[in-house]
């Protein structure tokens, strides 16, 4: 196959009314009708399975209820009660995963209840009334409580510190707050500036203080952050991504998958954002789904996403995969990148060897293939990769930190939760669940309640 001579990537390939198109919200909202209707499928199950399968464990048939009886606000309520981020989770949480798989519609019928949709219905008519702030802080504490990274765990950690009356001051590398929800989710998932305005809901509760631009890159900073305050949590989430480590990977066109989402989530006009013709997406997940579907609605003409191994294996959900096929997406298995072919400095193609599973162990069986490519994303998982935790001496596992079931770490004082905690499962929802843990514990071990 010939590789072409010079890439064809630029801004500008659509018009301005297919970006707003192609990035409008990818699931239209319910209509007070359509919500109520919805709502009455549910069998507001005793013991309900939805409910468990929930890692924030929100009260689904009590918040269904709630929407049927056109009691939206109590609705809100009960979800944000258990989940401070409830609005933000509606959107993108793998809920056919989740709470709808085991949904009784869903096992008798095989049309779950649309729990994510309701929740959403219910979360944003809260947030657009006239006083969409229902908690009030307890009595102060007296106490200050760091919090590192204003991520998911971080907000929800914050959030849940200062309604039992601590103060919290919030430290995260990023001109904004938000975290993943900010700079790591597709466009199309949370449009209308969405995690900005939640971020601002959950700060109106009082006694947070937010200061941007700080990183994390001594252990005296984290010793004065440990010493300054009453406890210490840990939420940056993970900062760096792993390499392929294939010839041809400091190519330009080449580029992280989380940065192309960061970047596309904070341009303004996408017209100005370039994109290549040809995308290839090296990883299985949902961040290969994300960067895959929006280069593809930013105007790229192919679009492949490969992963090394067979269709079973893929992170991303069968719905993320669905939808990536939806967009114009082809998805290869069994294909291993072993280089990224250049012309002049430039990606032009990315070859790749084909994967067998020998005595279950993968293995190349000699067949090579070659994809054209003006724009390479990688997309093969995230680390950790601060050398100061180890330094200062917490005990990680895995390449995370290792804590107790409440995110008590191997240092006294200070918690963790998220993406950056040991042995969890990658999902805001279980990130909101561990914020909220170790806020719990952090607020019994300063008050001795």
């Amino acid at each position: 196959m010939s590789i072409p001579s010079s890439p064809d990537v630029r801004p500008g390939r659509l018009s301005a009314p297919e970006y707003a198109q192609h990035f409008a919200d990818a699931s239209p909202r319910m209509t007070p009708a359509q919500a109520v209707l919805e709502a009455e499928r549910c069998l507001y199950c005793f013991d309900a399975p939805c409910a468990t399968a929930c890692p924030t464990s929100i009260d689904v048939p009590s918040f269904i209820k709630r929407i049927a009886d056109g009691n939206l606000r109590g609705s809100a309520r009960a979800i944000l009660e258990a989940n401070p981020l409830g609005g933000m989770c509606a959107r993108v949480c793998p809920t056919e995963n989740l709470c709808e798989a085991v949904c009784v519609r869903n096992t008798q019928e095989g049309k779950p209840v649309a729990i994510g949709r309701l929740q959403r219905h219910a979360v944003d008519a809260l947030m657009e009334s006239a006083q969409p702030q229902l908690f009030t802080r307890a009595a102060a504490t007296g106490k200050k409580v760091a919090v590192v990274g204003a991520g998911p765990a971080g907000l929800a950690c914050a959030h849940t510190l200062a309604r039992l009356g601590h103060n919290v001051v919030l430290f995260d590398a990023r001109p904004k707050a938000g975290g993943l929800n900010e700079y790591g989710l597709a466009s199309y998932k949370t449009p209308d500036n969405f995690a900005q305005r939640e971020v601002q809901w959950l700060l109106d509760i009082g006694g947070i203080e937010i200061r941007t631009g700080w990183k994390l890159e001594s252990v005296a900073q984290l010793d004065a952050l440990r010493q300054g305050h009453d406890a210490l949590f840990l939420g940056m989430g993970l900062a760096s991504t792993h390499q392929l480590g294939v010839p041809g990977e400091e190519l330009k066109g080449v580029q992280d998958a989380v940065d192309f989402i960061a970047t596309l989530r904070q341009t303004e006009d996408l017209a100005t954002l370039p994109i290549g013709r040809r995308v290839v997406v090296i990883g299985g997940g949902m961040t290969a789904v994300d960067a895959a579907v929006q280069s593809r609605l930013l105007g790229a003409q192919d679009v492949h996403m490969v992963y090394r191994r067979g269709p079973e294996a893929l992170s991303a959900s069968t719905a993320e995969q669905e939808w990536a096929q939806t967009n114009g997406v082809t998805i290869h298995h069994w294909l291993a990148p072993v280089e990224i072919v250049g012309t002049n400095g430039h990606a032009s193609a990315v070859r790749f060897a084909r994967q067998a599973l020998v005595n279950g162990k993968l293995m190349p069986t000699g067949d090579m293939e070659t994809l054209e490519a003006d724009m390479v994303f990688k997309a093969i998982g995230q680390q950790l990769g601060n050398p100061v935790l180890a330094q200062a001496g917490l005990t990680l596992e895995g390449g995370r930190i290792a804590t107790d079931a409440v995110g008590q770490t191997s240092r006294p004082g200070i918690w963790a939760g998220g993406d950056c905690r040991a042995g969890g499962l990658d999902l805001t929802v279980e990130a909101v669940e561990h914020g909220k843990q170790s806020a719990r514990a952090i607020h019994a071990q300063l008050t001795g309640a």
